[in-house]
């Protein structure tokens, strides 16, 4: 860009958000409506991309721990944060609290549902002292929240 006679450089620096799903929120949309709602994460991540257009979102989702842990190494200590929904490895997994712990990036736990609100041995979370804040039973609403309290670092 040129004004007068001086030429200026104008540098966009855009966060990088990584969501990532655990087991079973392949299924949203179709898995429990009365719960989880009748969107598809595909479809919710369109909006969100919208919602958020100067922010780039990826998005990974898998039913095994270990594809987790791997992306959670391969990303954390090159993204400006981390929205994690680990569902019931939440509650199960050392190995990804132990990742959790061990990368650079922010994360913040996420759950569609009140985990509070269900069985007992839902209440604990395994990697949330290593977190930066949980948000729990506020639907899909809670990625949002999760990415906008990343905005505001």
């Amino acid at each position: 860009m040129q004004f007068g006679d001086r030429w200026f450089c104008i540098f966009v620096v855009m966060q990088r958000i990584v969501i990532i799903n655990g087991p079973n929120l392949n299924l949203l949309g179709n898995r429990e409506p009365s719960v989880y709602g009748n969107q598809s994460f595909d479809e919710f991540l369109h909006q969100l991309r919208i919602i958020f257009p100067a922010i780039v979102i990826d998005y990974f989702q898998s039913n095994v721990e270990g594809e987790l842990i791997n992306t959670l190494h391969n990303v954390g200590f090159s993204v400006d944060g981390i929205v994690f929904n680990a569902g019931g490895y939440t509650h199960t997994s050392v190995a990804i609290a132990d990742a959790v712990a061990a990368i650079a990036s922010p994360v913040i736990e996420v759950h569609i549902s009140n985990v509070y609100a269900r069985e007992e041995y839902r209440h604990v979370s395994l990697m949330a002292k290593n977190c930066k804040g949980v948000i729990a039973g506020l639907g899909l609403d809670g990625y949002k929240l999760a990415i906008s309290s990343f905005i505001k670092l």
